[in-house]
């Protein structure tokens, strides 16, 4: 049996065992996404948000990339941001990275990763120039990482606060919250570092006026 075989299987088996517990369970989901959530984690295999966080199919939209990542020009975590905002109402937006994140330490690294992901994880490194000082004080390196994942998911809360689909949703419907949370591996705990109600203070230079 390949690997995507059992795969297949391995679904056909959860299908049934849901399907025997609650015979209208995918009959209701279909017709049916109200989602409170909007989840921007990392793609890390280990830190999946419907498992971590103890919700069902339905309650939680989930957006994932390397490193967990607000990046203007990203037309995909955009799209899923307006739609997330503007048609599913979401209340809530959290930006979830994890402790021993191989993003951000391939950032603080000088090692090439070639094109794609060189441009990628450079938006970690500049996260790292922001608070240098404060990282080369740690002299851990492990350390070091796991302060820069936080710092990272509080600038990744920051780029949302600049998008105008945030700034509209503040001004007219005082939502969403904003949440930045890093997850323990070993541990299995989520850990609140930064949050942004909505309306928060924001740079001058990245509000809109005329929303």
């Amino acid at each position: 049996m390949t690997p995507i075989e059992k795969l297949l299987l391995e679904n056909k088996a959860w299908a049934e065992e849901v399907k025997s517990d609650d015979p209208a369970y995918f009959e209701r989901l279909a017709h049916l996404q109200t989602p409170q959530f909007l989840w921007i984690g990392c793609s890390d295999s280990r830190v999946p948000a419907d498992r971590i966080t103890g919700t069902q199919p339905g309650e939680i939209f989930v957006h994932r990339n390397i490193a967990n990542l607000v990046i203007h020009t990203d037309v995909n975590l955009l799209s899923v941001l307006d739609f997330a905002v503007n048609h599913l109402k979401v209340n809530h937006v959290i930006v979830c990275g994890h402790y021993g994140c191989g993003g951000v330490k391939a950032a603080m690294t000088n090692h090439d990763f070639k094109y794609v992901l060189n441009m990628w994880l450079r938006n970690i490194k500049d996260v790292y120039r922001l608070y240098n000082d404060e990282l080369e004080a740690i002299p851990d390196m492990d350390k070091r990482a796991d302060r820069l994942a936080e710092l990272n998911v509080k600038e990744q809360l920051l780029h949302l606060a600049k998008t105008s689909i945030i700034q509209r949703a503040w001004k007219y419907d005082r939502r969403p919250h904003l949440h930045g949370w890093i997850y323990g591996l070993k541990d299995g705990l989520i850990k609140n570092v930064f949050e942004m109600e909505p309306g928060a203070g924001l740079d001058p230079l990245y509000r809109y006026d005329d929303l």
